[in-house]
């Protein structure tokens, strides 16, 4: 009871925030994956011309979007009435006071169906970017046009909508509500595209854009992995709806780089290259960063760490097996895997195509492990999940201690809950 009234006051402050400021443009970004890449990719771009406002961390919760669509910070205790009554207080003084920004990004996330309409009651979007419609916690959807309707319904209550044409199948397109919507990413099809010339790992792709009432121009993208241009031509889409010229693009992409734990290439011990894709792990950017290891063509070896990918309920075998089928012993030296889901699964798959494979009990072996058989110059991918998963602290044992600062969740509550994780398998 008390936190509903939290909500309903909350967004009452954020309706009257856009009613006194409608000069403010609000965009919005969802999907099952790609959703903070696409928002910082987009916020770099945008800083080029506009004041913007988008908070990292998880502000995409129903209670946390609106206060970060205010910049009002989460308080530490939800029960505390004085930190409500702060925080109400600030709500109030951010309606009155002239805006300090031109553009707010916000993250919406879901976790079962009915999520994202709770943000159109009090939210109307100039923009809606919709990454990908990919398996996504499947305990609570059940099927994929479970989800499909889910992510799509942020066109129910968004002016405009731009679509991922890579990672939104086309079979979808019968849920797609809002007339007013484009597509893009790096397929011919979509509307916003990257045309690929070359790409070098030290400065990444150069190629082209295609855009809708727009002459083609010249970029360099310098991002691991054809997946991750997907979000920065989410954010470019987005830029060039609000007006960013071919030139605040080409400035702003010079600002973008990886987002820790999300394909971010670090220097490994004895000249070995390490992939951190360790943040979270799905079936789709599974298959996307192995098929990235795969293009290391150079490389004296490869080795493919991975974890179990949570939140796919009744999928979870299949989706598991199927990226076990996606390990080429002709291209893998190892497969390192950790986790139920993963050495119940993902192992036995691998094993079946002729993979070399290893079942460790945790990240720290699994480190410790891969460190024993890397020749040097090897490249190694890491790709793992959050909860029981944390490879993280595999890619801590094999990086150069100079980037541990580039690690995911290393916070000293993160590293408390993880202490208590690991000391199970001591």
């Amino acid at each position: 009871m008390f936190k509903a009234i939290i909500q309903k006051i909350l967004e009452h402050y954020v309706r009257r925030y856009f009613a006194k400021h409608s000069e403010v443009r609000l965009i919005v970004v969802t999907g099952s994956v790609g959703k903070t890449s696409t928002k910082r990719a987009l916020a770099s771009l945008l800083s080029q011309r506009y004041r913007v406002r988008m908070h990292e961390g998880n502000h995409n919760t129903e209670i946390a979007a609106p206060l970060a669509i205010l910049g009002i910070d989460y308080p530490t205790s939800l029960h505390s009435v004085g930190a409500w009554v702060s925080i109400f207080r600030a709500a109030r003084q951010r309606v009155r006071s002239a805006t300090d920004v031109d553009v707010i990004i916000q993250e919406l996330g879901t976790d079962q169906p009915g999520d994202l309409a709770k943000f159109g009651h009090y939210l109307s979007p100039d923009v809606a970017l919709l990454t990908a419609i990919t398996p996504e916690h499947m305990e609570f959807f059940g099927t994929m046009d479970a989800v499909a309707k889910e992510e799509m319904s942020v066109s129910d209550f968004s002016k405009f909508v731009l679509i991922n044409r890579d990672d939104v199948d086309s079979r979808y397109a019968d849920y797609e509500t809002n007339p007013n919507f484009s597509t893009y990413g790096t397929t011919g099809a979509a509307e916003y595209r990257f045309e690929q010339m070359d790409y070098d790992v030290e400065t990444g792709y150069r190629g082209s854009i295609i855009a809708v009432n727009h002459e083609s121009f010249p970029v360099t993208i310098n991002v691991l992995g054809e997946h991750s241009l997907r979000p920065v031509m989410g954010a470019i889409a987005a830029g060039l709806l609000m007006g960013l010229t071919p030139a605040d693009i080409v400035s702003g992409l010079a600002l973008i780089k990886p987002v820790p734990g999300r394909m971010n290439v670090m220097h490994g011990i004895d000249g070995t290259i390490i992939i951190d894709d360790t943040y979270n792990s799905s079936p789709a950017a599974a298959a996307a960063a192995l098929q990235t290891l795969y293009s290391f063509n150079q490389a004296p070896q490869r080795i493919a760490v991975l974890g179990s990918m949570n939140e796919l309920g009744e999928t979870s075998q299949s989706e598991h097996e199927t990226l076990g089928m996606l390990c080429d012993p002709g291209l893998l030296a190892w497969v390192v895997v950790v986790g139920d889901e993963a050495a119940n699964h993902l192992a036995p798959a691998a094993r079946q195509r002729g993979c070399q494979v290893k079942v460790c009990r945790d990240a720290i072996e699994a480190g410790e492990f891969v460190r024993s058989v890397t020749e040097p110059g090897a490249v190694i991918l890491v790709k793992g999940s959050q909860g029981g998963i944390y490879l993280e602290e595999a890619v801590k044992i094999l990086c150069n201690l100079t980037e541990d600062d580039e690690l995911v969740r290393q916070s000293e509550e993160w590293m408390k809950a993880k202490d208590g994780y690991f000391s199970r398998f001591k």
